[in-house]
Parts: structure tokens; C-alpha cells; sequence
């Protein structure tokens, strides 16, 4: 395998190879642009000021070449720098970038690595060039001067053999000087033309953030499109069903019993029917949420549970629409697993905004013993027994916990044995 390998090598490396070329041109090509730099240094001393400041102006534009050269040549793309804008307007914001690391590393690139890895750039033009007019010189040194020392009328053959054999060697190591001046090149570039790690890792995440709240709004508005297609078809349908029966049930006297009975019973499940879409068209995504806000929505889930409910709701501006949902359904969800499971008598529920943190609790006193009951709710931090009283799944703590977790949200219980159980959301309210 050893020997395949090198083998392999030996072909990538060879003259004539496309790897070669490649690598000798793109090294060549960064001449220039390596050197620009140095060339207001040429100026007199006394505006040595103005060097440094045509400096600063050339080194985004000189990025901006090198970045392509990377790309169009190698295919290695070199991420963006941070944007001008993010160091603010006018010139305080010109020289906080300039105090920035990310200037210098820029900087010591186009002043002083530049320009060394221009030397290698150089040093293998002049190694092709050399290898090629030393390799060549038998074909012409038949016409040279008899008073040339390479004359072959002058016993020069052995010398002009000897001169041939370094020009092949030569040309042999042209490739391996161009693609280790490539390589040099390459890694210099990706380490200081382009962000450093930690600003790489803080622009991913930034991506994944944006990525992942675009997921949760197409989530919201697919509950959205669900709830309004229910709502205009199927729940209109079914009112005109029961409307029919009604109707059928009132002035169908003269039919047997047994057909009435019929129509009783088909009359009673279209409304148990509606009533239960009605409630599935609320969870998915009341309108109420969306025309009047968390107050109006959360007055109305309220007065649905059969307990005494304290509702207190300060919010002096609104949240987004999607953390809004969440806020609902994390209140409902936790109204819900009260009446289930918790045995309470009162509930009370908080909503808070607080600087851009929206923050829900919701408090009942009763027997406690709540965790989340699946792996899921990582993240989620709680207190208390280990009674497994949230439910399971995405309808339980675990769910609760989990939907938080999508807007960047911290969820918290906490429930002793014997309780009281609360618990607490912290939502950011732009998402």
C-alpha cells in the first residue's frame, strides 16, 4: 500500500500533470497581489502616513481577489469576514474594526506573509524557467561562441551534460516547491484572510438559529393554514349536518320510531362531533390568539377548566406570533395536566414581559410530584418527586419542555411531593 501511495504521489507531482499547472499558476497569480501591498512603501519617508493609510484601503479589495483566487483556482471558499455594520456607523466605527483582531490578522497577512509566500511564488517561476533553459541547452549549445566553455567545439559536452541533468532535476522539483507553496498559501489564507474560530462557530450558529426559527414559523403557519381549512370546510359541513337533523328531528313527526331514533342519535354525534373539531381547530391555533393577544386567548382557556383560575396578564407589548403560540399552548397544556392529574382546587397563572423575555407561571396547589417524564425535556431542570405526573410524550412536561426549547426558551418545574406544583417559561420574545 506504502508503495501505491507513493506511486500515487509521484504521478499527482509529475511535470506534466494537471495538479502541477494548477498549483504553478496559482502561485504565480498571487504575485502580484502579494506584492500590491508593499508598493506605497516606496514613497518618501515623511508620507510614510499616507503608505499606511492606502494600506488600510487596499487590504479589503486585495481580500476580496484573494478570496476569489482561492475559490476559482483551488475551490477552497474562504467564509466572509464580519460585516462593517456590525462595528457601527462613521469613523468610531473605523476604528473599532482597526482595533479588532480580525484587522490585524488581515493585515499581517497582506504586510508580511503576503509577500513571503510571494517569494516562494517567485523562487518556482525562476525554478521552471531555470529547468527548462538548463534541460534545453544541449539543442542549442551547438551554436554557441567557441570561446564559450559550453562549446561543444571546445570539449564542453561534458559540462553542458551535466548542466542538463540539473535542469531535469529541477523540473522534477518544480511541482513539489509549487504545491508546498500552495499548500502554505492555502493555510495562511483560511487562518487569517478569513474568520477565526470562534467567530466560524458564532456565524454557525447564527445560521442554525435563523435556520431553525424559519422551521418553527413554517410550523406555525402550516398549524395556522390546518386550523383556517378546518374552520371553513370541515367544521362548516358539520354544522349544516347537525342544522339538518335538527331540523329533520323537529318536523319529521309521522316517521317510526325507530327511525327517529336514528335521527336522534345521528343528530347528538354531529354535535359531539362539532364540539370536538371545534376544540381541535382551538388547539391547533385559536383565533382569538392572533386578533386580541395572549390576555383575550388565555381568558377564554381559562374559563374552560373546571377550577377556580386567577389570570393576571402584563404585557405592554406584544410578542411575536410564534412565541405568543407557545406561551398558549404551554399554559393550556399545564391547565390541562392540572385538571388530570394534579387534584388541585386553584390555579394561578402569571404572564410577564420583562425587558424582551416573555415569562409565564403557572402555579396549582396540588398533590405535586410533576417531572418530566422523558428524556425528551433535556434541558428542562426539576424539583420534587418522581411520580411521572407530566404525562408522556409531546402531550406531557416532556412536549411542554420540548416546544420551549424551539424559540430558544428555558422551562422549569418545580414540584415537591405534596406540592405546590409550579411552573415556569422563559420565552425571548423576538424570534
Amino acid at each position: 500500500m506504502a508503495s501505491i501511495s507513493a506511486l500515487r504521489r509521484a504521478r499527482t507531482h509529475a511535470p506534466w500533470s494537471a495538479a502541477t499547472w494548477r498549483d504553478t499558476t496559482f502561485v504565480v497569480s498571487g504575485v502580484p497581489l502579494q506584492l500590491a501591498v508593499w508598493l506605497p512603501f516606496w514613497a518618501p519617508y515623511r508620507f510614510w502616513w499616507i503608505s499606511a493609510i492606502v494600506v488600510l484601503l487596499l487590504a479589503h479589495p486585495l481580500t476580496r481577489a484573494h478570496r476569489e483566487r482561492f475559490w476559482a483556482m483551488l475551490g477552497v471558499e474562504i467564509p466572509l469576514l464580519p460585516r462593517k455594520d456590525q462595528y457601527g456607523p462613521g469613523w468610531q466605527g473605523a476604528l473599532r474594526q482597526l482595533r479588532s483582531w480580525t484587522a490585524w490578522r488581515v493585515l499581517l497577512y497582506h504586510v508580511l506573509v503576503g509577500p513571503l509566500i510571494a517569494a516562494g511564488g517567485l523562487l518556482t517561476l525562476w525554478v521552471w524557467a531555470a529547468g527548462v533553459a538548463m534541460a534545453a541547452l544541449p539543442t542549442f549549445a551547438w551554436a554557441l561562441p567557441d570561446s564559450s566553455r559550453l562549446s561543444l567545439n571546445n570539449h564542453g559536452a561534458t559540462t553542458v551534460a551535466v548542466i542538463c541533468v540539473g535542469g531535469v532535476l529541477l523540473l522534477l522539483a518544480a511541482p513539489w516547491l509549487a504545491a508546498w507553496v500552495t499548500r502554505l498559501d492555502t493555510r495562511a489564507g483560511v487562518a487569517l484572510l478569513g474568520p477565526s474560530r470562534a467567530e466560524e462557530l458564532a456565524r454557525k450558529v447564527e445560521d442554525l438559529a435563523e435556520k431553525r426559527a424559519s422551521v418553527v414559523d413554517a410550523a406555525d403557519l402550516e398549524r395556522r393554514r390546518i386550523e383556517r381549512d378546518l374552520h371553513d370546510g370541515a367544521q362548516q359541513r358539520l354544522v349544516s349536518l347537525a342544522m339538518n337533523l335538527g331540523l329533520a328531528r323537529e318536523t319529521l313527526t309521522d316517521i317510526p320510531d325507530e327511525a327517529m331514533q336514528v335521527i336522534v342519535e345521528a343528530h347528538e354525534e354531529a354535535k359531539e362531533a362539532l364540539t370536538e373539531l371545534r376544540n381541535l381547530i382551538r388547539g391547533l391555533h385559536p383565533a382569538v390568539l392572533e386578533d386580541r393577544g395572549l390576555d383575550a386567548a388565555l381568558s377564554g382557556v381559562a374559563a374552560r377548566v373546571p377550577l377556580p383560575v386567577r389570570l393576571r396578564v402584563d404585557v405592554a407589548q406584544r410578542a411575536s406570533s410564534t412565541v405568543e403560540a407557545v406561551a398558549y399552548f404551554v399554559v393550556s397544556e399545564a391547565l390541562t395536566n392540572v385538571v388530570k392529574h394534579a387534584k388541585a382546587t386553584k390555579v394561578e397563572i402569571d404572564v410577564d414581559r420583562i425587558g424582551d423575555l416573555l415569562r409565564v407561571a403557572v402555579t396549582d396547589d396540588g398533590i405535586g410530584g410533576a417531572i418530566p417524564s422523558s428524556s425528551a425535556a433535556a434541558g428542562a431542570s426539576a424539583t420534587g418527586g418522581a411520580s411521572g405526573t407530566g404525562g408522556a410524550g409531546g402531550t406531557g412536561l416532556a412536549g411542554l419542555a420540548r416546544r420551549v426549547q424551539s424559540v430558544d426558551g428555558t422551562f422549569r418545574i418545580t414540584s415537591p411531593a405534596g406540592g405546590p406544583t409550579t411552573i415556569t417559561v422563559e420565552l425571548p420574545c423576538a424570534l
